[in-house]
């Protein structure tokens, strides 16, 4: 188990801003990712925990092992901390055959025990093909599967992997994860991993950390933390499709009900304990939850609200329709086919798709 409470200031300078890292955090066995924007700390919670920045405060334990501790004075060097880290560009050694660079990385291991390891590790990831060929004349999935391999050839207590994916194309992306999944199952070591992709985060993360400037705003596992963002912050980041500021105009709660005021147009939704009449929320609505109807001569039901549409946008597995308001909703194609002609249009709200952030 990594348990990790740092901070790390930045000053502001002539054309630079100030930043301040200030977060604490613990995880176990399976991935964690660190998702947020980019300049949100995450690379430096890596390079924190790896030993390649000092923080100005805080405590770093692995396994009961204290890595860095400010107030004791306790620092101890990269080399002694137990932690492999797969880097954004590989940070493979290019003079060196695929090979080399793995005995390189196992060379504090016996002689014997050190060929034995290599050479499982470059048959596990696949390498036997490419061992004798240096970076440069691999492809990037080969070099990245080099990098992973050549991370866990010391048998490191915790993985660090930044932005693994980053550059790869869809194949060697769906390759990545299949080998992330495999060094999670085999090697069962703990795993870090840095992202800004959503989608990633679905398909790596038990555990989900939300970072935004330079602090954790959320965390939960990925579907927990998109079902129920802690904030409008937190569901920017996640890239919400509808976020509207409303006025609570009616609350009722013998019938489990609200009324949400909004610019435009007013919503009913389920009951809000803990707000009071006037407050001031925002609400967020999935764009897949949305349901688009025809305009049906005038008459419109509780909920459903008349819109404009503005933009029709292909997706890999739906269809986005973006309407007049800031509204957006998500179909399956076969269901946009369907109403593709429609002269006027509907949006409804369902009451418990409405989430008050």
């Amino acid at each position: 188990m990594i348990q990790v409470r740092v901070a790390r200031r930045f000053p502001a300078g002539p054309e630079s801003a100030g930043f301040a890292l200030e977060v604490e955090f613990q995880a176990a066995e399976g991935v964690t990712v660190l998702f947020g924007a980019s300049g949100a700390g995450k690379t430096l919670i890596l390079d924190s925990i790896a030993g390649f920045v000092r923080p100005d405060s805080g405590r770093i334990l692995l396994d009961d092992e204290i890595l860095f501790d400010a107030a004791a004075r306790v620092n101890l060097p990269p080399q002694r901390r137990h932690c492999g880290y797969v880097f954004q560009n590989y940070a493979l050694f290019p003079h060196m055959t695929l090979r080399k660079n793995l005995q390189f990385a196992a060379e504090r291991s016996p002689r014997l025990e050190r060929h034995r390891r290599v050479n499982e590790m470059i048959e596990k990831f696949r390498l036997g093909g490419v061992a004798g060929r240096r970076p440069h004349e691999v492809s990037g999935g080969e070099k990245q599967r080099c990098s992973i391999a050549r991370a866990l050839i010391g048998s490191p207590k915790l993985l660090l992997l930044d932005e693994p994916a980053r550059g790869l194309d869809a194949p060697l992306r769906t390759e990545l994860y299949a080998v992330l999944r495999q060094v999670r199952s085999e090697f069962r070591v703990p795993a870090l991993l840095v992202t800004h992709d959503l989608d990633e985060c679905f398909e790596m993360a038990d555990t989900m950390l939300v970072l935004d400037q330079g602090r954790i705003v959320q965390t939960g596992t990925p579907a927990a933390v998109l079902a129920r963002p802690a904030g409008v912050d937190v569901a920017r980041l996640l890239g919400a499709a509808n976020l509207f500021s409303a006025e609570i105009a009616g609350l009722d709660p013998g019938r489990n009900t609200s009324r949400l005021k909004l610019e435009q147009f007013e919503l009913h939704g389920t009951y809000l304990p803990g707000k009071l009449l006037g407050d001031r929320v925002w609400l967020c609505v999935p764009a897949d939850a949305l349901r688009v109807l025809g305009g049906n001569g005038g008459r419109i039901a509780s909920n459903q609200v008349p819109a404009q549409l503005v933009r029709v946008s292909e997706r890999p597995q739906a269809v986005r329709l973006e309407f007049s308001g800031g509204i957006t909703a998500e179909l399956p194609r076969a269901e946009y086919a369907k109403q593709k002609d429609n002269k006027e249009w509907l949006v409804e709200f369902p009451p418990e798709a409405i989430r008050v952030l």
